[in-house]
């Protein structure tokens, strides 16, 4: 039975099975390029966040309706992640890598020039469009180009591209666009991915793609064991964090530490990358142990904060765990649903890929909806509310999803 080329094993994976793995190394220049792509994805989405006071001036529109260019972009990963894997699943995955990293450049560039409104959100879209693509690709991509024992190392290193953008790339853009202006912001990730094209031309190893009678089947993966219980991992998980994450500045505000909400998010996001070391160099072992871990961190962050928020030093320790318990979560979450999908790992990833999204795009709407009715003190409890039936769905799907050993090991 032929498996998908993006779970499928690279020859180097079979010399890792015959006791070698250790003594082989990563392609790291290949990998810091699928990384930066993650970056490049990531900021693309959250740059906004930072900017919104110059680009409502710009748009001559308020700040709410500024704020909807993040949402589209969410909207357009959500609609289109699924149907345009499945539709692009043919083609070799260089190919696909290069295709989404140009609409990205092209989305870019046509938010950066742009004075109405309607285009902007258009380009924010097409945004969107490229990183569901992108999104249901890099994870794969990084998993063929190690052997089995290395493949959580790798989609480590690729994922470290998420935190490096929420806690450096951000407040660089927004230091970048107060200095000299929102639109060079923009250009500037432009110039970036123009560089990715060229490194990933150069650097990055092709695959094939699927032939027709492989291409993912959605219905197929929901049915495979252990797919589902991480899918609801994914939502619930994602749809936690950003409940406060989205709305971090205002709750930091709340508390009278609005002028520390930058040194807040640094010690999140060298917290983060501290848990992508961790988790890159136990996953292979302990995918299982780990991912109760990020959850139990996550859940005691939320604790501090609900409980001790008006001691600053706690905040800051809550905001260490928080990262350590976060950090990892996406390169855990995306290796498990691969080794669930097993030959249907395309599908899985394009439906994680999906329900990342729409729980991003929900954690804003409540999140919005608790700081109206209830106020920002309610973030935390949110959060560790929703960590319960994380934790309880990890701890049962002990055989399919989250196994104590991972296929390989």
């Amino acid at each position: 039975m032929s498996t998908s080329p993006d779970a499928a094993v690279p020859e180097a994976a079979t010399r890792a099975r015959d006791g070698h793995a250790e003594q082989q190394k990563l392609p790291l220049f290949a990998l810091l390029a699928l990384s930066t792509a993650v970056f490049i994805t990531s900021l693309t989405e959250t740059l906004p966040a930072g900017l919104l006071p110059a680009m409502s001036d710009g748009l001559q529109v308020s700040e709410s309706a500024a704020g909807q260019t993040v949402t589209i972009y969410a909207i357009g990963t959500v609609l289109t992640a699924i149907p345009l894997s499945a539709a692009t699943a043919g083609w070799s995955r260089k190919r696909l890598l290069l295709t989404s990293m140009a609409g990205f450049a092209v989305a870019n560039t046509v938010t950066a020039v742009s004075s109405d409104y309607s285009l902007t959100m258009v380009a924010r879209f097409v945004a969107g469009v490229a990183a569901g693509l992108a999104w249901a690709l890099l994870v794969g991509y990084a998993r063929r180009l190690a052997p089995v024992p290395l493949q959580g190392k790798a989609i480590a290193i690729a994922m470290a591209g998420i935190p490096v953008a929420l806690s450096l790339g951000v407040p660089a853009g927004t230091f970048l666009g107060s200095l000299l202006g929102w639109r060079t912001a923009f250009l500037t990730m432009t110039a970036l991915t123009v560089l990715l094209l060229l490194w990933i031309f150069v650097a990055v190893p092709d695959f094939p793609g699927q032939e027709r009678g492989e291409r993912p089947r959605m219905l197929y993966a929901l049915r495979v064991p252990g797919v589902t219980p991480v899918l609801f991992v994914v939502l619930v998980f994602v749809l936690a964090h950003t409940i406060l994450y989205a709305y971090i500045a205002t709750f930091l505000d709340d508390l009278g530490m609005g002028g520390d909400t930058d040194l807040v998010l640094l010690v999140f996001g060298g917290a983060s990358l501290l848990s992508i070391w961790i988790v890159g160099a136990q996953i292979h072992r302990r995918l299982r142990s780990l991912t109760i871990t990020s959850a139990l961190l996550v859940a005691v962050a939320a604790a501090l904060l609900g409980v001790l928020a008006d001691n600053t030093a706690l905040v800051y320790l809550a905001s260490a765990l928080w990262g350590l318990g976060w950090g990892g979560v996406p390169t855990l979450l995306q290796t498990a649903a691969g080794d669930a999908g097993g030959e249907a790992a395309d599908a899985a990833q394009a439906m994680l890929v999906t329900l990342w999204n729409v729980a991003m795009a929900g954690g804003g709407v409540i999140g919005g909806v608790l700081l109206d009715t209830v106020g920002s003190e309610a973030f935390p409890w949110a959060v560790l509310v929703l960590m319960v039936p994380v934790l309880a769905v990890v701890a049962a799907a002990r055989n399919h999803g989250f196994p104590a050993k991972r296929p390989g090991a």
